[in-house]
């Protein structure tokens, strides 16, 4: 189980989505959108492809900017906050796509999400002695917990280009546990995946859930992980929210079986 020491557990707060709206150009991407993530709770969006997923998710940490409507995290306004200032606060994400250091090793491409937890400057870390040389020591071993966590010791200095797709799916998520978060954006982290791989996957985001007590904010199409998984189910269709409650409620929805469930469950 992945441990921490007190002065690294995360301070959680909520996230609030208040009637955001996304457009590009004349293509409406999401339209009015309200959504509250609280402490300990996983939150599934599901929807059609092109239901705005990605892009409520991007609004989220700041690759992308609303037109309208705000986002809060705990106190403080994220809508137009830089994406490296949203990541300080504790929002980390993976991505659908995934976007890896390619020929780096998997101990590098962990230990490159640490940069906003390193201390010394550009000169200490010429010279490596001392607080410096103590400081990555720290960060070194809080990367090899997230190695051994997601047992991928075996492929610590392997290049990432030379693995399989799955594997790399999971250097991903340990690279967005290495910020330290305190909200954690999935998206689509089993897309691609076969049943052992999707298992895998499964089994490390109820952990980190259960370990850290951190909210999760995830996007996925396997609908049976959902309905296990989830607190609760966002779903939208061509950007707008049209159903909202937990698993039980969302599949018995006639407006979510007609627009994306079908007899998928």
């Amino acid at each position: 189980m992945l441990t921490e020491s007190s002065d690294m557990v995360p301070k959680i707060k909520t996230l609030n989505i208040d009637d955001i709206s996304l457009s590009f150009g004349g293509l409406l991407a999401l339209k009015e959108i309200s959504i509250k993530v609280d402490r300990n709770e996983i939150v599934a969006i599901i929807g059609p492809n092109g239901a705005g997923k990605t892009s409520l998710i991007n609004c989220i940490n700041g690759f992308y900017r609303p037109q309208k409507g705000n986002i809060y995290y705990g106190d403080q306004e994220i809508t137009f906050m830089p994406s490296h200032k949203i990541a300080e606060l504790g929002i980390a994400r993976t991505f659908q796509n995934i976007e890896l250091y390619q020929g780096s090793t998997t101990l590098d491409n962990i230990m490159c999400a640490r940069h906003s937890h390193i201390k010394y400057n550009v000169l200490k870390s010429a010279i490596f002695f001392g607080p410096a040389r103590r400081d990555e020591m720290k960060q070194r071993r809080y990367v090899e917990n997230i190695i051994e966590f997601l047992e991928m010791r075996a492929i610590r200095k392997k290049p990432v280009g030379s693995l399989p797709y799955g594997l790399r799916k999971r250097i991903e998520l340990g690279r967005a546990l290495a910020l330290e978060p305190s909200l954690l954006l999935l998206d689509e982290p089993m897309a691609g995946m076969n049943s052992e791989e999707k298992e895998n996957i499964a089994k490390f985001i109820l952990s980190i859930h259960l370990s850290r007590r951190i909210p999760i904010l995830l996007i996925e199409h396997d609908m049976g992980f959902v309905m296990d998984i989830a607190d609760r189910i966002i779903v939208l269709e061509f950007g707008e929210k049209i159903a909202e409650g937990p698993p039980e409620k969302i599949k018995e929805n006639p407006l979510v079986v007609k627009a994306y469930l079908g007899d998928e469950i």
